[in-house]
């Protein structure tokens, strides 16, 4: 992603939707969050258009505001752990 969008902006946003999603109690929507970002932002690594970055900006950015609210929806009904996060 190059653009006029500072780079350490872009970082900043990867690493906070990381962080969100691994607040995510359950280990299945927690798993399925993280390697979403990160396919995300491997697949657009290389635009170069500063429109279509701006968009892809701007829609992790909604998606960083909703996963933060299903972080914490998600953690109102908290469920056993799972085997295979122990």
């Amino acid at each position: 992603m190059a653009s006029n969008i500072p780079k350490q902006q872009i970082l900043s946003l990867y690493k906070s939707l990381i962080r969100e999603s691994g607040k995510f109690p359950n280990y299945n929507f927690r798993c399925y969050a993280i390697r979403r970002v990160k396919d995300s932002f491997k697949a657009n690594k290389l635009l170069t258009d500063i429109k279509l970055v701006r968009k892809e900006v701007d829609y992790a950015k909604e998606n960083l505001e909703m996963i933060k609210r299903q972080a914490v929806i998600g953690a109102m009904y908290k469920t056993d752990k799972l085997v295979v996060e122990n």
